[in-house]
Parts: C-alpha cells; structure tokens; sequence
C-alpha cells in the first residue's frame, strides 16, 4: 500500500469517534512536561534501542512516535540520517533543544503511526521507543512501519510489559477511564510477544516476510523522593494523569487513584519493557 492509496481503516474520517481520540491523545502527551519525565524514565532506552538494531553511517532512520527524541537523538549520534516523527507537534521545541545539545540535525515532522507521511521502501531503520504502542489500532500501525521500510531494513520498538511496574500503573487508570472505543486496542498488547507475532504474520501487514526477534529488559525508575513527592512531581509533569484528573475528580475515584499511585510507587524498581527487533525480507 502506497501513501496515496487507503483502505478504509486508515483514513481516521471513516472510523466514527477515531480522530476525536486522536486529538485526546495529542492533548494527553503534549499536557505537563513530558521532556523531563522523558529525561528521567526513557532516554537510557534510546541508546539500548539503537544500539540492539545497529545504525550505520548514512543510514536513513524513521523514530515513529519520537517524542522529544531519545531514540532519534541516539541514531543521529551513531551516523544515521534521522527522521522523527510525532503526533504531537508541540514535542518538537524541547527535541530541537534536546539535539542542538547533543549537537546533531534531526528532522522533526508531525504525523501519524496510522498513517506515516512518506512514500513506501524509504527507511532502512525504523524505531519507537514506548511510542507506536499508543497507536490505537495495532494493525495499522504494524503494517505502516513494515510499509516504510526497505527490503532487508530492520526495526526496533520498545513497549511497557503488563506485568512491569509501568504497565501496572497503566493497567491501574485504565480501569478508571472510560470504556475504549471498538476499534481501541489495549498499549500494553504491544509488550506481549503472542501479540506481536500474531500482527506481524497477518499477511496484511507484513505477507509473511519479517522475522522477529523478543527480548524482556528494563529501566530504573528513578527515585523522586517520598510517595507524596512523586506524587506531586508526576501531577505536574506527566501529561496522561493531567489529563485524566477532571475526569476522575468528576467522578469522585480520584484519591483512591493517588492512593493506588502511592502503594505502587517503588524507588529504584525496575520498569520492565518488552524489545521487538525485526527484519524485512530483501
């Protein structure tokens, strides 16, 4: 499928509800202040994504769902000819500052996992580090990222395992959150590796021709003082519990949700996260 052709579950107009949970999402990440949570939770994962899928010099490099680019920054550094690509245009100010620091040229372009804007066959590297999994329709997005790619490219994606202490805090709000829509597959699927497989063999999505590889890591959670300054620090920091504060002030759960925060809440634990590496057939 080229970017000028669609079938009808790529075209976000055509799915009822699917660009209002888009631009939902959008608000969600661009909320609080997501480069320093970035800074303290993801960025030793941009240098562990890069250097499991190698980038070499000159390499064109595609980091879907770049956020303020730990991943992009990372493969810039390595030699690769980077593309970041985001949802949330409002990321790019503190990725650009993040770059000039780190002293390389990144391009920063908004746009959608569901829907990249360019042409088939135009990376030989793609990565995402806690990003495509967001996506709210796997498939989609799984085939986009095999779309992109160049016959013998590789990819690399990172997501939060269920089973991890992040992906218990996601599980925990989700049950708070209101019902998904129909077409809204759960994030944390993505750190399933039955999952993962099940995507990549849908002959829609990669016609059989990407072999996978599966490797459970993790990140140290940093230590931000007591439960209740952590609290406090992530209220005005991390976008998605910004977000969804109203909501569930409206509905009168949000102290047991700071309570279930704080009983999670565990400095120097370990975040587990699952690594899928893959490669195109060439």
């Amino acid at each position: 499928m080229t970017t000028t052709e669609h079938s009808d579950d790529t075209i976000p107009g055509t799915i009822p509800g699917l660009a209002q949970a888009k631009q939902f999402a959008r608000a969600s990440w661009a909320a609080g202040d997501f480069a320093t949570i970035a800074r303290l939770y993801l960025w030793p994962v941009g240098e562990e994504i890069v250097r499991r899928v190698g980038v070499g010099r000159d390499e064109a490099v595609l980091d879907v769902a770049c956020g303020t680019g730990n991943a992009s920054i990372r493969a810039a550094l390595a030699g690769g000819r980077v593309t970041g690509v985001d949802l949330t245009p409002e990321l790019f100010d503190d990725a650009r500052r993040e770059a000039a620091t780190a002293g390389v040229d990144v391009a920063w372009v908004e746009g959608d996992a569901e829907d990249l804007p360019f042409p088939d066959a135009s990376f030989d590297v793609v990565l995402s580090t806690f990003g495509v999994m967001f996506a709210p329709r796997h498939r989609v997005a799984a085939r986009e990222l095999v779309r992109v790619l160049r016959p013998g490219g590789r990819f690399a994606i990172t997501s939060w395992t269920p089973e991890g202490r992040t992906g218990q805090q996601f599980r925990m709000l989700g049950e708070y959150a209101p019902p998904p829509p129909p077409f809204a597959e759960p994030p944390l699927a993505w750190g399933v590796e039955e999952h993962v497989r099940e995507l990549f063999d849908d002959r829609h999505v990669s016609d059989g021709d990407v072999v996978l590889e599966f490797t459970k890591l993790s990140v140290p959670l940093p230590d931000l003082g007591t439960a209740q300054e952590a609290e406090d620090y992530l209220l005005d920091k991390w976008g998605p519990m910004i977000t969804m504060r109203p909501m569930l002030e409206a509905h009168g759960v949000w102290d047991e949700v700071l309570r279930r925060s704080r009983e999670l809440y565990a400095p120097g634990a370990d975040a587990e996260y699952l690594l899928v590496t893959g490669r195109r057939a060439g």
